[in-house]
């Protein structure tokens, strides 16, 4: 064990990558070796841009959404419902039986609920007096 542990407030991408690595061998050889696959569900505007969307991954029966965004001219109209649909289709499809997903905001939170996810954690005051709630759904 070294004496001193040195701190530091950046985090070089090749130390990330290491660490990163050592994390998935421990859980590959805990787990097994995992099936995680990528998902992507761009919203663009007229010019082809990505204005927002869904991005998440699918892994050991799990759909995970780790963002998703629709902009403030796009919301009102069912969207984020509409990713959260497709997201869990492809899910479905690649063998998953649920899905969770996090969030700090109230109003994404309710979005989720409609969508049939329900609340298993929540950080109180995580800041100020926002919570982060975690919400699961079974597919």
């Amino acid at each position: 064990m070294p004496r001193a542990l040195p701190l530091s407030d950046t985090v070089p991408d090749a130390t990330r990558e290491t660490i990163l690595a050592g994390i998935k061998a421990h859980n590959n050889a805990m787990l097994g070796p995992t099936d995680r696959r990528d998902i992507f569900i761009p919203l663009r505007d007229d010019e082809g841009k990505t204005v927002g969307g869904l991005v998440g991954y699918t892994g050991r029966g799990w759909l995970y959404v780790e963002m998703l965004f629709v902009p403030e001219h796009l919301r009102g109209r069912g969207l984020a419902g509409a990713l959260l649909q497709r997201a869990e289709d492809e899910a479905r499809a690649r063998g998953c039986t649920g899905a969770y997903i996090d969030t700090i905001n109230p109003q994404a939170r309710r979005a989720y609920e409609r969508q049939g996810y329900e609340i298993f954690g929540t950080l109180d005051h995580f800041t100020g007096d926002f919570s982060i709630t975690w919400l699961k759904k079974k597919l």
